[in-house]
């Protein structure tokens, strides 16, 4: 996150090694629009493709779905326009997608990094309800 401080600073400081007029202003403007910038998409992916499981509820992004809706986690079939847990379209970019069937028969697609991982975690809390 602090990486256009740093690229600010060290143009800054290339400027000022190399003899010339150093910009100082621009160098700080720059600095801290990199910063917000950075900042503002930290902040974006850590609420918006996080994953967590807690013993009652399953959170993926902006939306939570309670375990113990979950009727099946393994052998789920997928069907066309099945609906993506979290408020997207589809599952993000990189993630893997589970699927997964609720107490009233119908399916929802869950993602995680690490799918295996998620499966095997719904299974314990599943189990355990």
């Amino acid at each position: 996150m602090f990486w256009g401080p740093g690229f600010a600073l060290t143009g800054a400081l290339l400027e000022l090694v190399a003899g010339g007029p150093v910009h100082t202003i621009a160098w700080v403007l720059v600095g801290l629009t990199l910063l917000v910038v950075l900042s503002l998409w930290v902040y974006s992916r850590r609420r918006f493709l996080s994953v967590r499981l807690t013993p009652t509820h399953l959170w993926q992004g902006r939306e939570s779905l309670a375990v113990s809706r979950i009727a099946e986690v393994d052998d789920v079939g997928s069907p066309i326009g099945v609906p993506v847990l979290g408020g997207g379209w589809s599952a993000p970019r990189k993630y893997e997608e589970l699927p997964l069937r609720l107490d009233d028969g119908s399916v929802v697609l869950a993602w995680a990094r690490d799918g295996v991982a998620l499966r095997e975690a719904l299974r314990g809390v599943v189990a355990g309800t």
